[in-house]
């Protein structure tokens, strides 16, 4: 028996309104719940809600090399990939440095996290 659900997954960030307006466009999400000051904003509509949280100091993810590593980045199920990254890039992602090859495109949020692009399917 389960102790609960998951019922969303919180990405630190230095502004969550960045990540709201992005992550909205990235995904067709709608906000369900923010502090009155902004700090915390949940999106929902695709499953879990994504929660975005402002945290001090924040230091994005240095991926694939660097101190401050990779910690999870979410996939985005897409038909096609270059029509996508455009519309991503578009939206305010940066195209990662290194990629690791065919049915995925490894980009970086405006906070830069980083999150991939993927056909691949189950």
């Amino acid at each position: 028996m389960a102790v609960g659900q998951l019922a969303s997954i919180s990405i630190d960030c230095p502004d969550p309104d960045v990540l709201a307006g992005f992550y909205s466009a990235l995904l067709g999400l709608t906000e369900a719940y923010a502090r009155p000051d902004r700090s915390v904003i949940c999106l929902a509509g695709a499953g879990p809600m994504l929660t975005l949280m402002q945290v001090a100091d924040h230091a994005p993810p240095a991926w694939p090399d660097g101190a401050q590593r990779q910690q999870m980045h979410i996939d985005v199920a897409v038909d096609e990939l270059e029509e996508s990254t455009a519309a991503a890039v578009a939206l305010g992602a940066t195209v990662a440095r290194a990629q690791p090859g065919d049915g995925w495109r490894v980009l970086l949020d405006p906070a830069g996290h980083p999150f991939c692009l993927s056909t691949v399917r189950p």
